[in-house]
């Protein structure tokens, strides 16, 4: 089994719990009675590259990452340094994540949330809504055609914009194929962490000019992101080289070409 079906197969004992909880009607309902969220893909379309900040404890991969971990924190920052969208992980096994991470910030920050997870069920989607965020992750390795096309109907019915994640171009090709709005690529493999850093430039090619493209994973330095700008990504998604650095303002403007 990979790492990706390990996590997906704790996931949906993960909703299991929650439904015994909180039933999927009483979810729906309450998900009816929460406010819009700021758009995620208005605000990844705006001129210039577009950046989508991590909040992320640890990952499978490279184990803790930040040990003295203080999300809200970390978000605010994000939000001064001039990130246009905050990705906040959810999942609590593999990436030390928390759904309560995601509610403490929808409640102090303005721009939009991703929220990150490995979404096995519909419940999750309405469980974003509730805990404030603006978008969900869709990885298209984990999903049949029908889940993947019924899951981005379910949100955007719901008013929330879907971040369809590919590791290959044959992926990009499936996620092409369902009502995909904004695509990310992720230039590590999820099964075996291996970095293809060519990827994004391959796949944009295959995606038509209406659809936002996110380049993700991999990207640390100021040349890897004029790079990305290059080949026409509308976003990037940095994580790690934020949540390492002690002053994510001086990386900003690293990574943006504007340091001294």
């Amino acid at each position: 089994m990979s790492i990706l079906q390990e996590i997906a197969s704790k996931t949906k004992a993960r909703v299991a719990k929650s439904k015994t909880t909180l039933p999927l009607a009483q979810l729906i309902k309450l998900a009816e009675q929460t406010k819009q969220p700021p758009s995620f893909k208005a605000a990844l379309k705006q001129p210039n590259l577009s950046f989508i900040c991590e909040v992320k404890k640890a990952s499978p991969s490279k184990g803790v990452i930040a040990p003295d971990f203080k999300p809200l924190d970390i978000a605010k920052t994000y939000e001064q340094v001039g990130a246009r969208a905050i990705s906040v992980l959810t999942e609590p096994f593999y990436f030390q994540g928390a759904d309560a991470y995601l509610k403490e910030i929808a409640e102090h920050v303005k721009i939009p949330l991703l929220r990150k997870d490995f979404i096995v069920d519909e419940y999750m989607i309405y469980e974003a809504k509730v805990l404030g965020a603006s978008a969900i992750l869709l990885i298209v390795s984990l999903l049949d055609q029908t889940a993947l096309t019924r899951y981005l109907n379910v949100a955007h019915d719901i008013g929330l914009d879907v971040l369809v994640e590919v590791h290959s171009e044959a992926e990009a090709e499936l996620a092409l194929q369902v009502p995909t709005r904004i695509i990310g690529v992720n230039h590590r493999n999820l099964s075996d962490f291996t970095m293809d850093m060519t990827l994004s430039e391959k796949i944009k090619k295959q995606v038509p000019a209406g659809c936002v493209f996110v380049a993700e994973s991999g990207l640390h330095t100021g040349a890897d992101i004029h790079a990305m700008r290059v080949i026409g990504a509308d976003a990037v998604l940095i994580g790690e080289s934020f949540m390492r650095h002690p002053d994510k303002a001086a990386k900003m403007a690293e990574l943006k070409g504007e340091s001294s």
